[in-house]
């Protein structure tokens, strides 16, 4: 059997292989490549990596230098080359030459990691685009542009996870107008008290899915009510959230609310 498009769990794919009593095999690629660039060997039976490259194409990892993955590391943006890599999209030049090189590499957006015994590990993206367990591509900054119209809220931070099915979200309220909402539903209190009030919380996430709706999003593009964790402070450039020209930095803000985001998807299980 072999498993791809998305990732599969590492416990999960240990499971079917003990459960069924066959190999299966997981490859890694996309369509420019003409699906597969790497493949698990026979006989490996350890999980929680996509193999070696396969004979008809070489990949190697660059430097993305603004999330520190240095090639020198053995982490880097995953790029292949072979005659398996397509010459171009049809019509585009423009996405053509945003996917390769002039030395013919084909540039993925996947952040790689040689493992010790050589094979290929996924760790991040590059791109802000990334693929749901069932198989959906979500955009997020598309997302928290919608949300961010939602009167009470300041920033939105949406993350998703290749090995989960549903989206959760990090929400900045906005200090000053947070009060007034809130007291319209007869409660008060601290910025931080408001934070953790649910009925406050929910009434946010209702607007927010409101208007998600009313921008087109699909279902599985909206943050559900259990799903959301709001925060008290600002991203700023000088806590380091933000870049100069006032973009999230998505590497660090994963990093900061990795325990919010591991107890919303336990809750969500």
């Amino acid at each position: 059997m072999v498993t791809g498009a998305a990732p599969i769990s590492p416990s999960v794919l240990s499971f079917l292989r003990a459960a069924l009593g066959c190999q299966i095999f997981e490859g890694y690629g996309q369509t420019e490549c003409a699906a597969a660039c790497t493949f698990t060997l026979p006989g490996d039976a350890t999980a929680g990596h996509v193999g070696v490259p396969l004979p008809c194409n070489f990949v190697k990892l660059v430097d993305v230098e603004e999330m520190n993955y240095f090639a020198s590391n053995g982490e880097g943006e995953v790029c292949i080359k072979g005659t398996n890599v397509f010459k171009g999209y049809l019509k585009d030049p423009e996405k053509t030459a945003e996917a390769l090189d002039k030395d013919g590499w084909l540039h993925t957006g996947d952040i790689g990691k040689w493992l010790p015994n050589g094979v290929l590990k996924i760790i991040d993206r590059k791109k802000n685009i990334f693929k749901l367990a069932q198989g959906e591509y979500i955009a997020p900054e598309k997302i928290e542009n919608v949300y961010v119209r939602c009167g009470p809220v300041a920033q939105v931070f949406v993350h998703g996870d290749s090995l989960q099915s549903s989206l959760v979200a990090i929400v900045v309220p906005d200090a000053d107008v947070l009060p007034g909402f809130a007291k319209s539903l007869g409660i008060q209190g601290s910025i931080e008290e408001l934070c953790k009030n649910t009925v406050v919380k929910k009434a946010i996430i209702t607007d927010m899915t409101k208007l998600g709706r009313e921008a087109g999003l699909k279902s599985f593009e909206q943050v559900k009510h259990f799903y959301v964790h709001l925060h008290p402070e600002l991203f700023t450039i000088e806590n380091g959230l933000l870049t100069p020209t006032l973009k999230a930095k998505r590497a660090e803000l994963k990093e900061l609310f990795q325990p919010q985001i591991d107890k919303l998807y336990a809750d969500i299980q």
